[in-house]
């Protein structure tokens, strides 16, 4: 096995522990009919993070090294359209979803009783509409890599 080809299957084993568990975290709240599901389900939702910190981070890094062995891939219009995406998708986490979840975090940290308010409803539609943005941005860096269309 060459340099690079570790490279592609860290990449690719990167893919799978950092996406896999982010296109889940939605549905791990979703079904939560009390304040305790609630914060219990975000506390899986905070682990489930790690991972997809730890992948994405390890995403970036090896598909940039991989980039740098072979500049050619810097002039293929999926490779430099993947990592545009990736790196916007990124930038959502500190522009636009840490300013939506923090409202959230504060409610189930100080609501009192076990009725999950309206105000969480509303807080939390908008924060899954941007994770599912984010999400479909993933998708399509997927669909990029596997398919090299130009």
């Amino acid at each position: 096995m060459t340099f690079y080809e570790l490279l592609l299957f860290v990449h690719i084993f990167s893919a799978i522990l950092g996406m896999g568990p982010g296109f889940v975290m939605i549905f791990v709240v979703k079904k939560a009919t009390t304040m305790t599901e609630l914060r219990h389900a975000y506390a899986i939702r905070n682990q489930l993070h790690i991972f997809v910190m730890i992948g994405g981070t390890l995403l970036l890094i090896t598909g940039l090294i991989m980039g740098f062995l072979n500049p050619a891939l810097f002039k293929q219009g999926w490779y430099i359209l993947s990592l545009t995406l990736y790196l916007i998708a990124l930038a959502f986490g500190p522009i636009l979803l840490s300013p939506k979840s923090k409202p959230i975090k504060a409610l189930l940290k100080e609501h009192k009783g076990e009725d999950i308010p309206k105000e969480y409803t509303l807080l939390a539609n908008k924060l899954f509409f941007v994770e599912r943005l984010e999400n479909t941005i993933f998708l399509i860096v997927i669909a990029l890599m596997i398919l090299k269309p130009f």
